[in-house]
């Protein structure tokens, strides 16, 4: 049974009942701050920023190449022999039908005259066998011979006929490789190349000049595959001598070659030159000139590039949080220190320049200033 003691105002509580109750007290106040949750502010990272503001975009390029003729063509003998003369060299100009070596002519003459007597060996049989069969013709008409016999001479005029074309076909085969025997331009030109001396044994079909033909010249130029000539500016590039810088005249892109030259990672580009002046002979060093077509670009520092994913991107930052955050881009060139962005900026955007390795997407930052 327990006993109750009445409140009273004038009632005193014991000292050890009071220091409970206030252990008890400071206990509940305690536990109700601990169940409060504070999140942790994360600290703003430090950056370098720049505005990037769009410019007109214009490159000149200047290379050194070559004048070359727009046709050029391998000459070479089509018979088998040794050299008995040769009667141009490099850098002569030639016309259509100017003899330009001579092989020996032996091996071929003596088929020719062989061949020539062939001909009048058959062409006798054949006057034989026209006759034989006109005499048995008459005497089959007068009941004198054979429907025999007949047959017989007919068939033998068929075969003389038949080889007296063989002959003339061998004789014709035999005067055209007598001909060959003689090398002859085929156009008017320069020879730009030779591979063969007196003497020497040539096989048929073997390359011996190289003609440069005479009209339409090209300036060709290896062009570093980083950089073409197709996007020039309205298609035009100016040409000068570099032995004369007076001598100058106008080309356009006439051809690119869709493969890499492997040993100097260049692809050769062909300028068909218009109404080349005379100075501009065959071989002569030539310095081409183009401008790019004018393209507004946006231009970062190449430390201002990062990734998402395996896609380009560079940290951008919101004006009124100042917030991180990944924008992918598109890139146009890269430049020594500096990258051209193609796509994926926009006029008045902040970059971060400096700084952005460490950085988080969400992540505040503070800059000092910018460098635009």
């Amino acid at each position: 049974m327990h006993n109750f003691i009445p409140y009273s105002p004038g009632l005193s509580v014991p000292r050890s009942m009071s220091t409970a109750l206030a252990v008890a007290l400071l206990a509940t106040t305690l536990g109700a701050c601990n169940d409060r949750s504070t999140a942790p502010v994360e600290r703003a990272a430090f950056v370098r920023t720049a505005l990037v503001q769009p410019q007109d975009g214009q490159v000149a390029v200047t290379l050194t190449g070559e004048v070359q003729a727009l046709f050029r063509t391998d000459l070479s003998f089509r018979v088998s022999g040794r050299v008995l003369e040769r009667l141009v060299d490099v850098g002569a100009h030639v016309n259509a039908g100017d003899l330009l070596a001579r092989l020996d002519p032996a091996e071929q003459q003596a088929d020719f005259d062989a061949a020539t007597a062939g001909v009048a060996a058959t062409e006798s049989q054949l006057r034989v066998a026209q006759a034989t069969f006109d005499r048995q013709n008459q005497l089959l008409s007068s009941g004198f011979t054979t429907r025999v016999a007949y047959d017989q001479a007919q068939e033998q005029l068929r075969t003389a006929q038949s080889t007296l074309d063989s002959a003339k076909a061998e004789l014709g085969r035999s005067r055209e490789a007598l001909d060959d025997t003689e090398l002859r331009a085929r156009a008017a030109g320069v020879i730009t190349a030779r591979n063969l001396e007196v003497g020497q044994v040539v096989q048929a079909a073997q390359s011996v000049f190289t003609l440069a033909q005479d009209g339409e010249r090209d300036a060709v130029f290896d062009v570093p595959e980083s950089m073409f000539f197709d996007d020039v500016e309205h298609g035009h590039v100016a040409l000068a001598l570099v032995s004369d810088s007076n001598v100058t005249a106008t080309g356009y892109v006439r051809e690119i070659s869709p493969a890499v030259d492997p040993k100097s990672s260049t692809v050769r580009v062909k300028v068909a030159i218009q109404n080349p002046p005379p100075a501009m002979t065959l071989g002569s060093a030539i310095a081409g000139s183009a401008a790019t077509k004018p393209a507004i670009e946006i231009t970062v520092p190449w430390t201002a590039l990062t990734a998402t994913g395996s896609k380009p991107a560079v940290w951008i930052v919101e004006p009124k949080t100042r917030i991180a955050s990944l924008k992918p881009v598109t890139i146009g060139a890269y430049e020594a220190g500096a990258v051209l962005i193609k796509e994926g900026l926009q006029a008045g955007d902040r970059v971060v320049i400096d700084g952005g390795k460490l950085l988080s997407s969400g992540q505040p930052v503070t800059f000092a200033g910018d460098r635009s």
